[in-house]
């Protein structure tokens, strides 16, 4: 048995309702409900399809945890300490906050709440709104430059802390919009894949949260009480291609319950023949099998 399926094969799905000090500090004072358990069960179960299902773990790793202040990201920090607290997650894990300099960021949220909780973590300091709110206008979206300067600095801070993977909280919602972001606007089949390997070749990105829907991810961090700290950046625009995207996959949802799963199964079943990509599928040698004789 490879050390995948060994880290699958010990998963117990009845775990998730421990009392008292039997779990992470992050998860002491949860409610003790059944619907909370549920969800709690069902976002672990979530995370470890997908850390199975993408071979994420190595163990001994040391995973750099990208941690923003957004509902996503705490979250994501929660269900892996849970793993790791269970014996689940054979990774270090390192919490950082990439303080980029908007105004009025409430900069003692974050180090108060980690250090609380006793997680380890670092606070990175880099004026990148500045760098962002200089070179574009107003009237433009700050989101791919905000992203592309956060990342580089996130890969930076991960060798210097000797982690070999990234960890981002984006989920089920977040992936769908960017697929069909870049099939509307883009003209390419393409969304954000669950484990990717940086440029340079020597750093990870995972995503653990692939299958796990945005309103789970909402109840959790409204049971928990996260302390959300908004963006003051990207999040306050108006108008964003994302958005649209946001809205019509909610309306899809509603007029037909379980089009989302159906389309994030749909993304790992995918049959070249069927398409019309060149690259991938040997048109040029398909022929009846008395002609290729």
């Amino acid at each position: 048995m490879n050390i995948h399926a060994a880290f699958q094969a010990t998963m117990p799905l009845d775990t998730a309702d421990e009392p008292g000090d039997a779990c992470h500090p992050m998860f002491r004072e949860v409610p003790g409900t059944v619907g909370f358990n549920k969800l709690r069960k069902r976002l672990l179960r979530n995370v470890r399809q997908a850390i199975e299902d993408f071979a994420m773990v190595t163990p001994g790793q040391r995973w750099l945890v990208a941690l923003s202040g957004g509902k996503d990201s705490y979250g994501l920090m929660a269900l892996l300490l849970d793993l790791k607290w269970r014996g689940l997650l054979p990774v270090e894990l390192v919490a950082c906050n990439l303080d980029q300099g908007q105004p009025n960021f409430p900069k003692h949220i974050l180090p108060e709440y980690l250090t609380k909780h006793g997680i380890a973590h670092r606070i990175e300091y880099q004026d990148t709104y500045s760098v962002v709110t200089e070179k574009l206008p107003e009237t433009s979206t700050y989101c791919s430059l905000c992203s592309r300067l956060r990342r580089g600095h996130l890969y930076r801070v991960a060798r210097e802390e000797g982690c070999q993977a990234l960890v981002l909280g984006h989920h089920r919602e977040d992936i769908l919009e960017t697929f069909f972001l870049n099939l509307f606007h883009g003209g390419r089949l393409a969304a954000m894949p669950p484990k990717l390997l940086n440029d340079e070749g020597d750093m990870l990105v995972l995503r653990p949260l692939s299958y796990c829907a945005e309103s789970d991810m909402t109840k959790l961090a409204e049971a928990m009480a996260f302390p959300i700290i908004p963006c003051d950046l990207c999040g306050s625009q108006d108008g964003l291609q994302r958005n649209s995207m946001k809205a019509m996959l909610s309306d899809m949802e509603a007029k037909m319950p379980g089009r989302k799963d159906t389309m994030i199964r749909a993304m790992g079943n995918v049959r070249p023949s069927h398409m019309l990509d060149r690259n991938l599928f040997d048109f040029a040698g398909l022929m009846p099998q008395q002609q290729a004789d």
